[in-house]
């Protein structure tokens, strides 16, 4: 089976010159009365089908933009018409402003801050309810959310293409991602180009320059939620806006957390009682977000305060060692500044990168390929052009 194929079948003609005459008898009013409704609408196919149709019955064709009676007289186009046709040029697509000035001005986000407040007061509930089997659920959760889901997927495979894997599988991920809370892939995506693009400058949407509990936290309380604006964020993710899933997971992406959440509780409740099933919601799910939340920020402010520095980058990207611990590999900054496209940031023999070690064992199974690499002199260590 071949796990890479994805093209697309479409039914040729030749598939419904075999449907039965009594199927087209059922088509037909239905065809007429489109046409009689919307006589302004471009050929499609079930126009073709309503002219077979016609056929059959020894009816003449339809007039249409595809099909025009042979007696009507097309009249020349005048000056005026054929200006108008002229093709105008497309809409600018607006600009989202991004960065702590035009985030304050736009206030407090309540319902954000809501929600992350609640899942705070989860987190420390849950320590009440400690058991091996709830720590091991959350385990396991966190390495789908965290390590496969933003590590593997939203950020080196969808926003920087650092390898090629099935479309399916990248499907799968990310609905793991969207375990996270962080939000559906176009936001989060988009919002890691800009960074990349504007890293430490003006309009980074989480520079530490603008403070480090605004890189942490504060740039997701305030401003306004984009996480269903598709269309404001379609600039920076062109790749994401054609395909219709991550439009969809986009929009939905609080589905599955909350699919999850109803799991737990109930397999808890199971087997279990009430008692052991708020526990493993409370670990499953408030303590495992709060960590994963938390660890994800510290990429974005820690990574830019504190570490070392292999590449001098012309942001303040630092290498470090126990937020690459806390989300798998994440923590390598400075590598990733200097050489973006790299699957790989743990460089060096000693730099742990397990999410690079899932990219890895997925390409000796064959569903992962073309990983980039980053090559650079140990000497003289420089960043790419990327």
């Amino acid at each position: 089976m071949n796990l890479w194929n994805r093209k697309k079948r479409t039914p040729s003609r030749k598939a419904f010159r075999s449907v039965p005459i009594p199927c087209f008898f059922a088509i037909f009013p239905i065809t007429v009365l489109f046409r009689t409704v919307f006589p302004a609408l471009p050929p499609l196919q079930w126009r073709w089908m309503g002219g077979r149709v016609a056929t059959l019955l020894g009816l003449p064709p339809m007039a249409s933009v595809a099909t025009a009676p042979a007696h009507v007289e097309i009249p020349e186009p005048s000056a005026a018409q054929s200006a108008a046709q002229i093709p105008t040029a497309p809409p600018v697509r607006p600009q989202v402003c991004m960065g702590r000035a035009p985030s304050i001005a736009a206030g407090i986000n309540w319902l954000t801050l809501s929600v992350i407040v609640l899942f705070h007061l989860g987190a420390v509930a849950a320590l009440f309810f400690f058991t091996w089997q709830r720590l091991t659920v959350m385990a396991v959760l966190y390495l789908l959310a965290i390590n496969v889901g933003i590590g593997m997927c939203y950020h080196r495979l969808l926003t920087h293409r650092g390898y090629q894997a099935p479309r399916w599988l990248e499907y799968a991920m990310s609905v793991c991602a969207t375990l996270s809370l962080e939000g559906g892939p176009i936001f989060w995506v988009a919002t890691h180009r800009v960074h990349h693009q504007l890293s430490d400058r003006e309009g980074d949407p989480h520079t530490p320059r603008e403070g480090g509990w605004w890189a942490h936290v504060g740039w997701i309380v305030w401003g306004n939620a984009l996480h269903a604006q598709t269309r404001l964020l379609a600039r920076y993710v062109p790749d994401l806006e054609r395909n219709r899933f991550y439009v969809w997971l986009s929009k939905y992406h609080w589905m599955p957390i909350a699919v999850s959440g109803v799991l737990l509780f109930g397999l808890g409740w199971l087997f279990g009682g009430w008692k052991n099933a708020v526990g493993m919601l409370l670990w499953g799910g408030f303590l495992r977000v709060t960590i994963g939340l938390h660890s994800t920020w510290l990429v974005n402010s820690a990574t830019h305060l504190w570490g070392s520095r292999r590449f001098p980058t012309r942001d303040d990207s630092r290498n470090n060692w126990w937020v690459a611990l806390l989300t798998g590999g994440e923590g390598w900054h400075n590598n990733h500044h200097a050489h973006p496209v790299s699957a790989r940031h743990g460089l060096a023999w000693y730099e742990l990168d397990p999410n690079y070690w899932g990219i890895w064992l997925l390409s000796k199974i064959g569903l992962a390929r073309k990983i980039h690499v980053a090559k650079f002199n140990l000497a003289l260590p420089s960043p790419s052009e990327n």
